[in-house]
């Protein structure tokens, strides 16, 4: 049976909650964060926000918004929506 918000680890038993947030890329460059992001979930659609840039406020399940700063190294933890 699948549950809802997991993935299969290894065995049928074995699940985890789906990656969410990234954290761990804040302060790397947006190409080597979207690298990072894309090992965890390969069929997010990432977009690179430059500073200063209007952004919608509306929820997509699987975009992954990463907010750059002027030397183009990420601002703040990149999260699905």
């Amino acid at each position: 049976m699948r549950i809802p918000g997991t993935e299969l680890l290894g065995g049928d038993e074995e699940r985890r909650p789906l990656k969410n947030a990234w954290p761990e890329v804040v302060g790397l460059t947006a190409e080597d964060a979207e690298k990072r992001i894309k090992e965890d979930k390969s069929e997010a659609h990432v977009q690179v926000v430059p500073p200063n840039h209007f952004v919608t406020a509306d929820y997509i399940d699987g975009r992954v918004r990463i907010f750059i700063d002027l030397s183009g190294r990420v601002l703040k933890t990149p999260v699905i929506g």
